[in-house]
């Protein structure tokens, strides 16, 4: 029996990144993008005009982050806090995990292959744009080969 497994392809990263970016417009915030693949490698970038240079490695990061652990980085900031059950989990991954929004997995049937992290404004506005990006392909991801 031949199971194919969902993915997401270049052309599809590039379509999230230029929805993420028309949101970042929208409330005026330059921000890096970043989307990655089921293997925690990037697929597409963007880095707009204006963006902290700062905000690249956290961007891929916070992908990295929602795509590892198959959940938003919002959610885990919950779990991070001191005395909470995934406390010190920042400083694993040689220190890529990010706890903090704008990291949001791209689930096809609950199972995550692939994330998109935004990093250059506040939690909530970087959560919105990710958001924004990753919405677009609810109702269209395929199993590769489809």
């Amino acid at each position: 029996m031949i199971s194919l497994k969902p993915t997401l392809s270049a052309a599809q990263a590039r379509e999230m990144i230029e929805t993420s970016k028309s949101k970042a417009d929208e409330l005026n915030v330059p921000c890096s993008i970043a989307v990655i693949g089921p293997d925690g490698y990037l697929l597409a970038f963007d880095r707009q005009d204006g963006a902290m240079s700062g905000s690249v490695e956290l961007a891929i990061n916070k992908a990295f982050t929602a795509q590892i652990f198959n959940n938003g980085t919002d959610r885990l900031s919950v779990l991070a806090r001191p005395g909470a059950e995934l406390f010190g989990i920042q400083h694993s991954h040689n220190g890529r995990v990010v706890v903090f929004g704008g990291g949001v997995p791209i689930q096809f049937n609950g199972q995550a292959i692939g994330a998109i992290g935004v990093s250059g404004g506040t939690v909530a506005e970087d959560v919105a744009i990710a958001e924004a990006g990753a919405g677009i392909l609810a109702e269209r991801l395929v199993p590769c080969g489809a």
